[in-house]
């Protein structure tokens, strides 16, 4: 076909097979969308829809033993029947592509400096040592990295996770890009974070023209930055069409249940939102006047936790929610005795964790359960579900191997899976799976309190709906105390009875879900609030203007 010329990139048709034992499976299924010069078009559908497999593709960067017909032209270039010298001309030059884990894709050996300028010498070999520190300063300077002189010098290590990313974005413009391609770009980023690197991004179109395709489950992230938006489910398209259109009258019935599934902050007395769990009288983790610090006598201490002061009950689920160096995931590492108390009391079911002897902690950690974010990492690949959830059972409890077996099938069951995931192994299942079984294996042995550490941050919506879904049962049921830390508010306004605001290291404010994020008193939960991203572009739009003028300000 004949590419207009105000298309960057044009996917025709685009089919992406597998031979799985045999069997074909279609990754991308006659796909076909555009993406005009200048144009945000962003991506969305829950993992496995085929959209990181569609941008590789794109990329000409498809995994091994991918098969791809049909057409995509990418800056003028037809990827599927171009060499690898021609795409590597493309690559880096016309097109860059930024990853959703910036501390993954930057080399941790060296320095910011280092990596820009090797991605300056590639768009422009012909530069000098001076004119490469100046080109990457600019870059720097473009994407809003502050002290850009100073950043050169440090490691990705040194740098916050929006500055990592923000780095990334720096090294994709080297060669000023007519495309650039963003795959989960903010996905692990807090909402306030999350906000200015979209700011950057949307800065970036505006003054050069750069087209970005966006792909992404956030819906919220959509209805900030797309002008467009292609949905996609089991390799198909489903549906396309302007942001407006498709938040406001979408067609396909599984583009309504995404956009259902999203969490929303609902106003006060909202019938859609759950009722709060009545909290009872006894209090399970009780956090007093809690100071953590770290370093030592060599180097400066660094003060992460400041007199903070909480309490969880029984049967009352508290979000702890803050940015990324707030403190809230040390607070919960300390209340299971694995970060150092300086001052200050932790309490668990009634022992105190700074003062307990061995035993006494080895038996108050009986009594949690902890959630992690990752459940890949956090899951044993090397055991089946029914390992992964017979173990606290065998090695605490000891039970026998019947009994073993009749708690596995129904703690499974209480989390949404038969008994067929038993034998299971968890790159057999999805996110939402295997997230499911760290669930059931935190509540096996009938904890007073779960620590659920960002447990649904890198979740699809819809799986993320489920699985609160199932944590709130679980929680009805059980009776648990839960300490529910993460950043996003939505989340924490649909599941949570109180929540407690860190801001560097220091409570800014706590109370019920209403008064708090209904009613902030402080302007840092204010801020998180207006940053916090809606599935709605006009309202993303008011909010988009407010925050700008507050920060022009």
């Amino acid at each position: 076909m004949t590419e207009p010329r105000e298309h960057v990139l044009v996917v025709d048709h685009l089919t992406v097979t597998f031979d799985v034992e045999g069997e074909v499976v279609r990754a991308v299924d006659d796909a076909s969308f555009t993406v005009g010069r200048g144009e945000v078009v962003a991506v969305v559908g829950e993992s496995g829809s085929g959209k990181s497999m569609t941008a590789m593709t794109a990329m000409g960067i498809a995994p091994e033993g991918a098969r791809a017909s049909g057409t995509i032209r990418l800056a003028g270039v037809d990827v599927l029947t171009a060499g690898e010298q021609r795409l590597r001309e493309v690559r880096g030059r016309r097109v860059s592509m930024i990853f959703q884990d910036p501390s993954a894709a930057l080399n941790p050996v060296f320095t910011i400096g280092f990596q820009l300028a090797e991605a300056v010498r590639r768009a422009d070999a012909s530069l000098d040592r001076s004119a490469v520190r100046e080109r990457s300063l600019d870059l720097l300077r473009a994407v809003e990295v502050p002290e850009p002189e100073r950043r050169l010098g440090q490691y990705p290590h040194e740098l916050s996770g929006g500055q990592c990313q923000r780095v990334m974005i720096a090294m994709a413009l080297a060669a000023d890009p007519e495309l650039l391609i963003a795959d989960e770009p903010t996905t692990a980023l807090d909402v306030t974070v999350q906000a200015e690197v979209l700011d950057v991004l949307r800065a970036l179109r505006e003054r050069t023209g750069t087209a970005i395709l966006l792909i992404t489950h956030d819906m919220g992230v959509v209805a900030d930055i797309a002008d467009r938006v292609v949905v996609m489910r089991r390799g198909q398209v489903v549906e396309s069409g302007t942001a407006s259109a498709v938040f406001a009258a979408p067609d396909a019935d599984y583009t309504r249940e995404l956009l259902a599934a999203v969490p929303r902050m609902t106003p006060h007395g909202s019938e859609d939102r759950l009722a709060p769990a009545t909290p009872r009288p006894s209090t399970v983790l009780d956090v007093q006047g809690l100071v953590v610090e770290y370093g030592g006598a060599l180097r400066r201490r660094f003060r992460a936790v400041d007199d903070v002061s909480f309490t969880v009950g029984r049967g009352e689920i508290v979000g702890l929610v803050g940015e990324s160096g707030s403190g809230k995931t040390t607070i919960g590492r300390a209340a299971v005795g694995l970060a150092p108390i300086t001052a200050g009391t932790i309490a668990v079911d009634g022992t105190d964790v700074s003062g307990a002897s061995r035993a006494d902690r080895r038996t108050m950690r009986r009594r949690v359960g902890v959630v992690f974010q990752n459940p890949l990492r956090s899951l044993n690949p090397r055991y089946t579900v029914g390992q992964t959830v017979a173990e606290p059972l065998r090695q605490i409890l000891r039970l026998s191997a019947a009994e073993t077996g009749e708690r596995v099938e129904r703690l499974l069951a209480d989390v949404g899976l038969d008994g067929g995931y038993r034998e299971r192994f968890p790159h057999e299942l999805s996110g939402g799976q295997r997230q499911r079984v760290a669930i059931a294996r935190a509540v096996a042995l009938d904890p007073a309190l779960l620590i659920a550490d960002e447990p649904t941050s890198a979740l699809d919506v819809s799986v993320q709906a489920r699985v609160l879904d199932v944590f709130r049962e679980l929680q009805e049921r059980l009776g648990f105390a839960c300490l529910f830390v993460t950043h996003d508010l939505a989340v924490v306004d649909t599941l949570c009875d109180r929540v407690v605001v860190l801001h560097q290291g220091r409570v800014a404010e706590q109370g019920t879900c209403d008064a708090i994020l209904r009613a902030p008193q402080d302007p840092y939960t204010r801020r998180l609030i207006q940053a916090a991203p809606v599935p709605d572009p006009e309202e993303q739009a008011t909010r988009r203007a407010a925050r700008l003028a507050t920060r022009a300000a």
